[in-house]
């Protein structure tokens, strides 16, 4: 990584429902759009290219695509132009069935998948299968950059397992829909500050078969968890920060040398969490 100071776009859009090339080119746009005011590093909602509120499984299949295919390759070949890293969201396929997916893509082309961990109950998630692979962490050109998608949020473990491995930036493409106000406002922002990492929260926007999404999308810094940016409940636009990695490096916090300092990994104690990590009992 050349420089430690990046800027970040989180673009807040709404995408219309089952129009993939419409929303292709959409994402397309606003990538150009970001880039040009600097950002290096933007990330677009969940489900961007496909929309979010299927009935089934049979009417989301046919907007599930591989992963490379022809998404992807498409806003690989703008990360190559525009020398800029995107984590995008959309439904996969792949030899297991649909996930509800993340991609990271940069100028060197794919860098990862992520597929959703923690299903909820609601729309096309409904229909999918798990994610079954650790979160893991990708080292880019812009940073170490880890993804989530929406509900993970609201798992701190999800985040911890990040920070663990190094991440600088959690990228959350998400679908927050109403009643889920508290996310972007309060469960965000503690993810950033218990981990010491940044947060970007690209939420949609927009009424879909009934359900309104909230918007604001958020970037949440790492030390305190303050909101750098903050987008509107219903309209569409782009939020923009500067992140200073170094800042998500430096876990030793010294308020006053000698009196008051923490580090939010040493001080951990592993040997006391086992209970964490026990799978649920059988309902």
């Amino acid at each position: 990584m050349s420089e430690a100071i990046i800027r970040v776009a989180a673009v807040q859009m709404q995408p219309a429902f089952r129009d993939r090339d419409g929303n292709l080119a959409r994402c397309l746009d606003l990538i150009r759009t970001a880039a040009g005011e600097g950002a290096t590093l933007i990330v677009l909602p969940e489900c961007a290219l496909s929309g979010y509120a299927f009935s089934s499984l049979a009417e989301a299949e046919p907007f599930c695509e591989t992963i490379p295919g022809p998404g992807t390759d498409t806003i690989v070949e703008t990360c190559q132009r525009l020398n800029v890293h995107v984590v995008i969201g959309m439904l996969e396929r792949s030899g297991r069935g649909c996930h509800n997916a993340a991609v990271l893509l940069g100028p060197s082309g794919l860098i990862g998948t992520y597929r959703k961990l923690h299903l909820p109950y609601l729309g096309v998630d409904r229909f999918l299968e798990k994610g079954d692979s650790p979160p893991a962490v990708f080292e880019t050109g812009v940073g170490r950059i880890g993804v989530g998608i929406c509900y993970d949020v609201m798992f701190p473990e999800h985040a911890r397992v990040l920070a663990l491995e190094g991440a600088d930036v959690l990228a959350l493409p998400t679908n927050w829909p109403e009643q889920r106000e508290h996310i972007p406002e309060h469960v965000v922002p503690a993810r950033a500050a218990e981990n010491r990492i940044f947060v970007v929260a690209a939420n949609r926007v927009g009424i879909e078969r009934g359900t309104r999404f909230i918007g604001t999308s958020v970037i949440a810094h790492c030390a305190k968890g303050a909101l750098l940016a903050r987008g509107t409940a219903d309209e569409e636009g782009i939020l923009y920060a500067d992140l200073n990695l170094a800042e998500a490096r430096d876990k030793h916090v010294v308020i006053a040398p000698g009196e008051f300092e923490f580090n939010l990994v040493r001080d951990r104690r592993p040997e006391l969490y086992g209970r964490i990590v026990e799978p649920p009992a059988e309902s």
